[in-house]
């Protein structure tokens, strides 16, 4: 029995010295610090198929957004709500500025902005501010029905004389259809304020003209009875 207990010793210590063999036990590299990892170039490169999936929503960077001459980015000077204007887009092309979100010719455009429908002296006339959007051009109406139209460029406009409390609605159109009205209420001058002025004026006017008639004809009654005791007392004393 001792001598098997002797020799089963060392056939375990054999037996693992043959699996560290066949297996070796990792080791640690001391030059390199615990945490790091290395990866190859060629694993952070990626080709236009790893895009593929994503070609509808990713949307291509234009060099026409970069300054000619450096520097930031900046927006352009470009202001809806005058006329005769640079495209913003000619501004961006040529400039490198930065255009408001525009939405496409495809798409109906965004409403405009009514700002004012005054009254001018000889018709009413309305002011308005450009969508965002691809334009063909304006159309007003007034108490639901199609008054006139404007080109694209324009951001004011008269539309005759209105004689009755109404709607003023603008909307822009383009191929792709119209969009909403920007409105406003207009009430209209009263017509009769000049005739009340007038009629007003011509009243004071013949009060003032019957006033100093009366005074003209109170002095000259004074006049005569100073005349006519002037007169007696003459004749008194004689």
């Amino acid at each position: 029995m001792a001598a098997s207990r002797d020799f089963v010793f060392p056939l375990v210590i054999v037996c693992l010295l043959l699996i560290r063999g066949c297996a070796p036990l990792p080791t640690m590299n001391p030059t390199r610090p615990l945490g790091s990892y290395e990866f190859s170039a060629g694993a952070l490169v990626l080709t236009s198929e790893d895009y593929s999936q994503y070609d509808d929503t990713v949307a291509p960077i234009s060099s026409n957004t970069v300054p000619p001459h450096g520097g930031t980015v900046k927006r352009c000077d470009y202001n809806p709500c005058l006329e005769s204007q640079i495209p913003c887009a000619e501004l961006a092309a040529s400039t490198g500025c930065l255009c408001p979100g525009f939405t496409p010719h495809n798409v109906a455009p965004e409403a405009p902005t009514l700002k004012s429908v005054s009254w001018n002296g000889s018709e009413v006339v309305i002011g308005w501010c450009a969508p965002y959007s691809f334009v063909t051009g304006y159309i007003v109406t007034i108490g639901g029905q199609d008054k006139q139209k404007f080109g694209k460029n324009q951001r004011a406009g008269g539309v005759g004389d209105i004689d009755h409390i109404s709607e003023v609605c603008v909307a822009a159109v383009n191929d792709a259809g119209e969009s909403k009205g920007s409105c406003m209420m207009y009430q209209p001058r009263d017509n009769s304020l000049p005739l009340k002025a007038g009629l007003i004026g011509g009243a004071l006017g013949f009060l003032l003209l019957l006033l100093l008639a009366v005074l003209l004809w109170r002095h000259k009654r004074q006049r005569k009875q100073q005349a006519g005791i002037s007169m007696h007392d003459a004749a008194g004393t004689q």
